[in-house]
Protein backbone atom coordinates (compact mmCIF):
# COMPACT_ATOMS: atom_id res chain seq x y z
CA UNK A 1 0.00 0.00 0.00
CA UNK A 2 1.26 3.74 -0.95
CA UNK A 3 0.39 6.90 -0.90
CA UNK A 4 -0.82 7.81 -4.76
CA UNK A 5 -0.33 11.66 -5.36
CA UNK A 6 0.53 14.92 -4.20
CA UNK A 7 3.39 15.77 -2.09
CA UNK A 8 3.93 12.12 -0.55
CA UNK A 9 3.33 10.44 -3.79
CA UNK A 10 5.06 7.09 -3.90
CA UNK A 11 5.83 6.70 -0.36
CA UNK A 12 5.21 2.98 0.62
CA UNK A 13 2.51 2.66 3.82
CA UNK A 14 2.89 0.46 6.54
CA UNK A 15 -0.14 -1.69 7.81
CA UNK A 16 -1.27 -3.56 10.64
CA UNK A 17 -0.91 -7.28 11.07
CA UNK A 18 -3.58 -9.63 11.42
CA UNK A 19 -7.16 -10.06 10.17
CA UNK A 20 -9.33 -6.81 12.16
CA UNK A 21 -7.99 -4.49 9.87
CA UNK A 22 -9.22 -4.29 6.05
CA UNK A 23 -6.95 -1.67 4.26
CA UNK A 24 -8.49 0.00 1.24
CA UNK A 25 -7.23 -1.50 -1.98
CA UNK A 26 -5.15 1.40 -4.03
CA UNK A 27 -7.21 1.30 -6.78
CA UNK A 28 -10.10 1.70 -4.73
CA UNK A 29 -8.75 4.27 -3.13
CA UNK A 30 -7.48 6.22 -6.13
CA UNK A 31 -11.02 5.92 -7.32
CA UNK A 32 -12.34 7.18 -3.94
CA UNK A 33 -9.68 10.57 -4.30
CA UNK A 34 -10.42 11.32 -8.31
CA UNK A 35 -14.37 11.87 -7.03
CA UNK A 36 -13.21 13.77 -4.62
CA UNK A 37 -10.52 15.62 -5.39
CA UNK A 38 -11.70 19.12 -5.97
CA UNK A 39 -13.21 18.86 -2.29
CA UNK A 40 -9.76 17.45 -0.32
CA UNK A 41 -7.62 20.84 -1.00
CA UNK A 42 -7.36 23.12 2.37
CA UNK A 43 -9.89 20.54 4.08
CA UNK A 44 -10.23 19.28 7.78
CA UNK A 45 -10.24 15.63 7.10
CA UNK A 46 -11.42 13.26 10.22
CA UNK A 47 -10.81 9.67 9.66
CA UNK A 48 -12.62 7.65 11.50
CA UNK A 49 -11.12 4.04 12.40
CA UNK A 50 -8.03 5.07 10.68
CA UNK A 51 -6.67 1.60 10.77
CA UNK A 52 -3.57 2.52 9.07
CA UNK A 53 -4.10 5.63 8.59
CA UNK A 54 -4.08 5.64 4.59
CA UNK A 55 -7.13 7.34 3.82
CA UNK A 56 -6.25 10.28 5.87
CA UNK A 57 -2.36 10.67 4.77
CA UNK A 58 -3.39 10.43 1.19
CA UNK A 59 -5.84 13.14 1.67
CA UNK A 60 -3.16 15.35 3.58
CA UNK A 61 -1.07 14.59 0.22
CA UNK A 62 -3.16 16.01 -2.07
CA UNK A 63 -3.62 19.41 -0.25
CA UNK A 64 -5.82 18.88 2.91
CA UNK A 65 -5.14 21.36 5.65
CA UNK A 66 -5.43 19.21 8.53
CA UNK A 67 -6.25 15.63 9.38
CA UNK A 68 -7.84 13.93 12.46
CA UNK A 69 -7.33 10.28 12.74
CA UNK A 70 -9.37 8.16 15.23
CA UNK A 71 -8.00 5.00 16.24
CA UNK A 72 -8.18 2.73 19.34
CA UNK A 73 -6.38 -0.13 18.47
CA UNK A 74 -2.96 -0.01 19.68
CA UNK A 75 -0.87 -1.58 16.63
CA UNK A 76 -2.85 0.47 14.36
CA UNK A 77 -2.05 3.78 15.71
CA UNK A 78 1.86 2.46 16.06
CA UNK A 79 0.86 2.64 12.28
CA UNK A 80 -0.03 5.72 11.93
CA UNK A 81 2.25 7.18 13.78
CA UNK A 82 5.08 5.56 11.45
CA UNK A 83 3.31 6.56 8.33
CA UNK A 84 3.03 10.36 9.45
CA UNK A 85 6.89 10.58 9.84
CA UNK A 86 7.66 8.42 6.52
CA UNK A 87 5.94 11.07 4.44
CA UNK A 88 6.67 14.06 6.55
CA UNK A 89 3.40 15.08 7.28
CA UNK A 90 3.31 14.35 11.19
CA UNK A 91 2.52 18.61 11.59
CA UNK A 92 -1.10 18.33 9.59
CA UNK A 93 -2.14 15.88 11.79
CA UNK A 94 -3.78 15.29 14.86
CA UNK A 95 -4.51 11.33 16.31
CA UNK A 96 -6.92 10.90 18.40
CA UNK A 97 -6.42 7.57 20.89
CA UNK A 98 -9.80 6.46 21.73
CA UNK A 99 -13.00 4.42 20.32
CA UNK A 100 -14.81 6.69 17.55
CA UNK A 101 -17.95 6.95 20.11
CA UNK A 102 -15.76 8.73 22.85
CA UNK A 103 -13.90 10.48 20.34
CA UNK A 104 -16.55 12.15 18.55
CA UNK A 105 -17.89 13.90 21.89
CA UNK A 106 -14.14 14.72 22.76
CA UNK A 107 -14.43 16.79 19.28
CA UNK A 108 -17.69 18.29 19.48
CA UNK A 109 -16.33 19.99 22.82
CA UNK A 110 -13.34 21.19 20.99
CA UNK A 111 -16.10 23.01 18.76
CA UNK A 112 -14.57 21.30 15.73
CA UNK A 113 -16.51 20.96 12.58
CA UNK A 114 -14.65 19.06 8.84
CA UNK A 115 -15.33 19.51 5.51
CA UNK A 116 -14.68 15.83 5.14
CA UNK A 117 -15.59 12.90 7.37
CA UNK A 118 -14.26 9.63 6.41
CA UNK A 119 -15.66 6.21 8.12
CA UNK A 120 -14.39 2.13 7.33
CA UNK A 121 -16.03 0.89 10.53
CA UNK A 122 -16.05 -2.64 11.05
CA UNK A 123 -18.62 -3.83 8.78
CA UNK A 124 -20.77 -5.88 11.24
CA UNK A 125 -20.85 -4.19 14.03
CA UNK A 126 -23.33 -1.36 13.09
CA UNK A 127 -21.28 1.61 13.92
CA UNK A 128 -23.02 3.00 10.58
CA UNK A 129 -26.13 4.76 12.33
CA UNK A 130 -24.55 5.57 15.61
CA UNK A 131 -22.03 7.52 14.08
CA UNK A 132 -23.70 9.26 11.90
CA UNK A 133 -26.32 10.07 14.18
CA UNK A 134 -23.32 11.50 16.49
CA UNK A 135 -22.30 13.52 13.85
CA UNK A 136 -25.39 15.39 13.46
CA UNK A 137 -26.10 15.79 17.09
CA UNK A 138 -22.37 16.99 18.29
CA UNK A 139 -23.06 19.19 14.73
CA UNK A 140 -19.37 18.33 13.06
CA UNK A 141 -20.08 18.55 9.70
CA UNK A 142 -19.75 21.83 7.84
CA UNK A 143 -23.08 22.82 6.06
CA UNK A 144 -21.34 21.73 2.71
CA UNK A 145 -19.22 19.00 3.99
CA UNK A 146 -19.79 15.34 3.30
CA UNK A 147 -20.04 11.99 5.01
CA UNK A 148 -17.90 9.22 3.09
CA UNK A 149 -18.86 5.83 4.26
CA UNK A 150 -17.18 2.86 3.41
CA UNK A 151 -19.24 -0.56 3.82
CA UNK A 152 -19.99 -4.24 2.81
CA UNK A 153 -22.32 -3.68 -0.81
CA UNK A 154 -25.17 -4.88 1.25
CA UNK A 155 -24.91 -2.38 3.89
CA UNK A 156 -28.36 -0.53 3.73
CA UNK A 157 -28.55 3.25 4.84
CA UNK A 158 -32.28 3.34 5.15
CA UNK A 159 -32.18 5.06 8.83
CA UNK A 160 -30.73 8.15 7.41
CA UNK A 161 -33.52 10.86 8.19
CA UNK A 162 -33.63 12.63 4.98
CA UNK A 163 -34.44 16.12 6.91
CA UNK A 164 -30.97 16.28 8.07
CA UNK A 165 -29.03 14.18 5.53
CA UNK A 166 -29.12 12.77 1.67
CA UNK A 167 -27.44 9.75 -0.27
CA UNK A 168 -25.82 12.07 -3.10
CA UNK A 169 -24.12 9.26 -4.51
CA UNK A 170 -22.72 5.51 -4.24
CA UNK A 171 -20.06 4.15 -5.97
CA UNK A 172 -20.07 0.04 -6.11
CA UNK A 173 -17.06 -2.15 -5.99
CA UNK A 174 -17.35 -6.19 -6.18
CA UNK A 175 -17.18 -6.16 -2.41
CA UNK A 176 -17.28 -2.94 -0.93
CA UNK A 177 -19.06 0.46 -1.66
CA UNK A 178 -18.22 4.10 -1.03
CA UNK A 179 -21.92 6.44 0.38
CA UNK A 180 -21.64 9.80 -0.05
CA UNK A 181 -23.60 11.71 2.40
CA UNK A 182 -24.60 15.55 2.44
CA UNK A 183 -26.44 17.78 4.75
CA UNK A 184 -30.20 18.26 3.14
CA UNK A 185 -30.64 21.91 4.15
Amino acid sequence: MRVIAGKARRINLVTPNGLDVRPTTDRIKETLFNMINVDVFDCNFLDLFSGSGAIGIEALSRGAKKATFVEKSIDSLKCIEQNLEKTKLSDMAIIIKTDVLNALNRLQEKNEKFDMIFMDPPYEEGFYCKVISLIEQNDLLDKDGIIICESSIDTNFDFIDQTIYHIVKEKTFRTNKFTFIRCSS
